[in-house]
């Protein structure tokens, strides 16, 4: 689906190949580490291989509008635990919940057909799938003190970024439908399904009682002995001499130092269950970093990136205008700049607490036009702690609500507090009347 558009042929070829190791893993019914013992010791399928057959179906009846493989989901759900398993958990190992919300998905779009009634256990089951992460169901998804969603302690974060995606696009396949979530405690309207996201999200990236970044580069206090081999080790461009296998465990590996190769943008395992993360390279439980934590991830960065405006996903997507946001750099003395609007910050002053270093930064919003400036939005990215002077509506900021408008010449003030560099401020909106 990806090459569709852009390489018909490569794309052809791909889907070809799919179709056939779904029809000889429907054939061949078995558990891969059956076959590849060794796996057992490491990632063993303990549930098995049906969530990954109706999984497969699934996207390859997005993919190819086959009649065959719907007919297989309507057929199979019911004898291979898609309408039985209330799943409150989406992982590696276990896809029900990604099944239940595509098969959501179908029954929403029509499409279904006589197999309405086992689609509509589909979407009772992702449902309660939702309600249980955003804590308003009827077994609901163990929080930590920070309000981090946690499964196990070995590569909990996997959880979060694979739960905080299937929440984002299913509050775009609810507000499509013009439904709202039925959870036991009430209906839930979709946008605060993109909230529950966004607030995972916001703790990944610092907003934890640590805060820590568990984004390796991103921010100023993130894992510096990440469990991985390449990391551990010094670039060859550094040092040119041969490390063995052996070696490069022994020597650099078991180092107590920052990993001389920064793995920029690895997400790794994530805090325990009462927020605590201990930055150790053997402490794999932890430090250790998977593409499927970051898979996910980038959905949910590239769908809340554009605000909380929802998408038809239920129908041929059509992406909608998106605002353009014009990043004002920090004026020099003398700079000039057409823009009406100039943002000036400023660092006021720093202090230590507890083994950290906070910065309160002032920020000012000078309207250098000749006209009242009003319906002010304000883009900030990089915060990680409080703000004062400015009201949040949705994703941006506006005027406090002691102010209106900001009269020619004038400059409106407001200042944050973080234990990071100043955050990136923008303007996305405004009107001069």
């Amino acid at each position: 689906m990806v090459f569709r558009g852009h390489n018909p042929s490569y794309s052809a070829e791909l889907l070809r190949h799919a179709e056939q190791l779904f029809a000889f893993a429907d054939k061949y019914r078995s558990k891969y580490d059956s076959s590849i013992t060794v796996a057992q010791k490491y990632y063993r399928s303990v549930s098995g291989y049906n969530d990954e057959l109706l999984w497969a179906a699934a996207w390859l009846y997005q993919a190819t509008n086959n009649q065959y493989y719907l007919d297989y989901l309507g057929n199979n759900g019911d004898t291979m635990g898609a309408t039985g398993w209330m799943m409150t958990e989406f992982g590696w190992d276990v896809k029900y919940a990604g099944v239940q919300t595509l098969g959501a998905k179908f029954l929403m779009q029509g499409k279904v057909g006589q197999h309405g009634s086992v689609f509509e256990k589909y979407q009772q089951n992702a449902e309660y799938f939702m309600c249980s992460c955003i804590g308003k169901g009827s077994k609901n998804v163990q929080r930590t003190p920070g309000g981090l969603i946690f499964q196990q302690r070995w590569n909990n974060m996997q959880f979060v970024t694979s739960s905080s995606f299937l929440a984002t696009v299913y509050a775009d396949y609810l507000s499509s439908a013009g439904k709202s979530l039925s959870c036991s405690s009430g209906n839930v309207q979709s946008s605060e399904l993109l909230s529950f996201a966004q607030s995972q999200v916001d703790y990944i990236l610092g907003d934890n009682p640590r805060a820590t970044s568990y984004m390796v580069g991103y921010g100023n206090n993130y894992p510096s002995q990440v469990h991985h081999r390449a990391a551990s080790i010094v670039s060859y461009k550094v040092d040119s001499s041969f490390v063995s296998c052996r070696g490069g465990y022994a020597t650099w590996f078991s180092r107590k130092a920052s990993d001389p190769n920064l793995l920029t943008g690895a997400l790794v395992g994530g805090p325990d269950a009462y927020d605590n993360f201990a930055d150790q390279r053997d402490n794999y439980e932890q430090t250790e970093p998977a593409t499927y934590n970051n898979a996910p991830l980038l959905g949910i960065l590239a769908r809340l990136g554009v605000g909380h405006s929802g998408y038809n996903q239920l129908l041929p997507v059509i992406l909608p205008t998106t605002k353009q946001i014009v990043t004002l750099p920090t004026p020099v003395p003398d700079a000039t700049t057409t823009s009406p609007i100039s943002i000036e910050q400023k660092l006021t002053t720093r202090w230590n607490a507890d083994g950290k270093t906070y910065f309160r930064y002032s920020t000012m919003v000078i309207n250098k036009s000749d006209k009242t400036l009003t319906s002010l939005n304000l883009w900030i990215s990089k915060l990680y702690g409080p703000i004062w002077g400015l009201t949040k509506t949705g994703d941006s900021y506006t005027f406090p609500t002691w102010i209106q408008s900001l009269p020619a010449g004038k400059s409106l003030e407001f200042v944050y507090i973080h234990a990071s560099s100043q955050a990136e401020v923008s303007v996305s909106g405004y009107k001069l009347a």
